[in-house]
């Protein structure tokens, strides 16, 4: 299911736990693809970002929690560079892609806003 958008989506105060916790796993796994592509050429990105947002904002996905996926994935990158015995000092800049998505995020919340 990695790369492919979660539609339907009820906020995730009204799903039970065992929904949550398929929905998170689903979005973390659309988050990594993200993540491992960010600073490529891919052409499709820009469509996997904006679906993966679409689904962060149906969910109703609070940023505490977007944070928390994030340093989790990098915090499993880090553990794999390092038992390669590479440096995991390249993971700084993935901070980018955080902030790009928290400013998409929060264009889709003003988008929604009444005028």
């Amino acid at each position: 299911m990695v790369g492919e958008s979660i539609t339907n989506v009820k906020h995730l105060s009204q799903m039970t736990i065992g929904e949550q916790r398929a929905v998170l796993e689903q979005l973390k796994s659309q988050y990594r693809v993200i993540l491992i592509n960010y600073f490529t050429q891919e052409q499709t990105l820009q469509d996997l970002i904006d679906k993966f947002i679409n689904a962060l904002f149906c969910a109703n996905i609070p940023v505490p929690q977007i944070i928390e996926m994030h340093m989790e994935l990098i915090d499993e990158f880090s553990k794999q560079l390092k038992l390669e015995g590479r440096s995991d000092e390249a993971l700084l800049d993935y901070r980018l892609t955080l902030i790009d998505i928290l400013a998409h995020l929060c264009e889709a919340y003003r988008g929604s806003l009444p005028k």
